[in-house]
């Protein structure tokens, strides 16, 4: 039989019309109708698993239009659920935006991006300009949108404005669509740039999405949900579902059942357990879901072998950094997953990109929401926050660790584990000069110049330093703005035993009027006045060593302190 899927087609009429191969997500339509008190949604999911695909669908849906496209509909669940959810076919005003492809090097040329994508979208509603509906100024700003001429208000208010013309101009509400919102903050954050990305986002979805009178419904979707960021800080009527919810989570992704609908209709059912071997094992909710992209194109080739298809497809320029920089790191966990073991962890379902360099549990959290980790929620106790037992979710991503991952991590593994050795011997024996030259080649091979020009320069740091400490673990103890003597030393390395070396280390950023020197100094004094090797005296280390390290951008200093309690 000639399996007639779509691949790469995410254009819901010209599938339909095409009578193409379709798994019924329809609900979504229902979910959304059924939730009268929420008015806009953020639905994250990993690439390929059927976003873009969704968000043409509801857009044919909700689209008041000319033309008929009921027949699209006919046979699927949302027209069987009633007359209350048809009420709501092509009755609405949409504005479908995608951000996806605008990644640029530059803020400079995402601007330019975003200027066109939303030109376009006041494009698709030029007839408004003819339609009464604008006052003598609207017309003129809509225009100056048009030809790219307009201010940054303009394109900050867009979706507010336009939502209000089409109000006035239809009598209905709007349904606002955004598709990859997240893709340019992944790109500004990579290449620097990443506050002014924020800074346009925070105003454009506030405007848009914050108490908009002409608003019906508004979904967002992404890879991954960046709360933090401050991107919805103006915003609280933001329903977040992530794939750890259950709300949402048959509508993206192909569960088992469909799967075997799909290959009962292909005549291939014996392919069961090969395609649950390579595709299946995520979990979003408490459902477990195939990975879509990788089903249909495994259908499209008749009796082929499974392949890895769907790891070929996603961008992992954010994986890749932070893999590469936390390489000594992450290394037993690794070797622990490879093993089909699995690690415990608490996950944030939201990623704060600005919390990358200083926190390894962030980066399990991004391995999961795109889509390299299966997470299964375990109780901690009524009264800890959940944790979640996170796995290779198959065969297909296992490939991804065992080739593309462990050859990132094995090249800076290389680079780095000698120097390592050195830097902790140094640390550990005093030697502020050894210790120096070795963290200085760390901070030039890891550091990039994003981090050290980030407004939270010594959070960066702080992030860097503890993740080259780490190595000494289980035998000492490596913990971070703890109370020692009277105050708070930035780093503490408590050994497990007595009679053996603990160090304490205070971290300096030279700032604008401070200079490297200054900051040593600041240091040096800092741990002498505090007494911070108070809690290492107590706990029987000996020798007791204080280092104070100061860093200018990447470039380090570092000097020994030999400590005193001040009276």
């Amino acid at each position: 039989m000639s399996i007639q899927v779509p691949i790469g087609i995410d254009d819901f009429r010209r599938l339909r019309e095409l009578g193409l191969e379709y798994v019924d997500k329809s609900h979504l339509i229902q979910e959304l109708v059924d939730r009268p008190g929420t008015e806009v949604v953020l639905l994250p999911r990993p690439r390929r698993f059927g976003k873009t695909l969704n968000l043409s669908m509801l857009r044919c849906f909700f689209e008041r239009r000319a033309q008929d496209l009921s027949p699209l509909f006919r046979d699927l669940r949302i027209w069987q659920a009633g007359e209350q959810y048809r009420a709501h076919f092509q009755r609405y005003p949409v504005l479908h935006l995608t951000f996806k492809g605008v990644k640029a090097e530059s803020f400079d040329a995402f601007w330019e991006g975003v200027q066109d994508r939303i030109a376009r979208l006041f494009d698709e509603h030029r007839d408004l300009l003819g339609s009464g509906a604008l006052s003598e100024r609207e017309a003129r700003r809509y225009r100056e949108v048009l030809d790219g001429t307009a201010g940054r208000i303009a394109y900050e208010t867009a979706l507010l404005d336009l939502s209000s013309y089409l109000h006035r101009s239809h009598g209905e509400r709007v349904v606002i669509l955004l598709d990859e919102y997240d893709e340019p903050l992944h790109a500004g954050y990579l290449h620097g740039y990443a506050a002014q990305v924020i800074g346009f986002f925070r105003a454009f979805l506030t405007e848009g999405l914050k108490g908009n009178p002409h608003l019906f419904k508004a979904v967002l979707t992404g890879v991954l949900r960046v709360a933090r960021e401050s991107i919805f800080s103006g915003l609280n009527n933001v329903a977040v579902y992530s794939l750890l919810a259950p709300e949402f989570d048959t509508c993206f992704g192909f569960t088992e059942p469909e799967v075997e609908s799909l290959l009962a209709r292909f005549g291939r059912p014996e392919r069961l357990p090969s395609l649950r071997a390579w595709y299946n094992g995520y979990l979003f909710g408490d459902t477990v879901v195939y990975n879509p992209w990788s089903v249909l194109n495994f259908l499209s080739r008749e009796d082929g072998a499974p392949q890895p298809y769907w790891v070929n497809t996603s961008s992992n320029d954010l994986v890749r950094e932070q893999l590469e920089r936390r390489a000594l790191a992450l290394e037993p966990a690794f070797a622990t997953l490879l093993d089909g073991g699995s690690v415990e962890r608490v996950l944030d379902e939201s990623v704060p990109l600005g919390e990358l360099d200083r926190s390894d549990e962030v980066l399990w959290s991004l391995l999961v929401f795109t889509g390299y980790l299966r997470a299964e929620k375990r109780s901690r106790g009524p009264m800890e926050q959940p944790s979640h037992l996170l796995s290779i979710p198959n065969r297909e991503v296992r490939g991804v660790y065992t080739t593309t991952f462990r050859r990132w991590l094995g090249a800076r593994l290389e680079r780095q584990s000698g120097g390592l050795v050195r830097l902790l011997d140094a640390l550990l024996a005093g030697d502020a000069a050894r210790f120096e030259a070795q963290l200085q080649a760390f901070a030039t091979d890891v550091l990039s110049y994003h981090d050290t020009g980030r407004p939270d320069p010594e959070q960066v740091i702080q992030g860097f330093v503890l993740g080259l400490l780490a190595a000494l673990e289980p035998d000492y103890q490596v913990r971070s703005n703890r109370e020692s003597g009277r105050g708070r030393p930035d780093v503490i390395i408590r050994p497990a035993q007595p009679e053996r070396p603990g160090v304490v280390l205070e971290l300096k950023v030279a700032r604008a009027g401070k200079t490297l020197e200054q900051a040593l100094d600041e240091g040096i004094e800092q741990i002498r006045r505090n007494d911070y090797t108070a809690e290492l005296r107590a706990a029987g280390a000996s020798p007791v060593l204080a280092l104070a390290v100061a860093f200018d951008g990447k470039v380090v200093r570092a000097a020994s302190v030999p400590f005193a309690v001040s009276p």
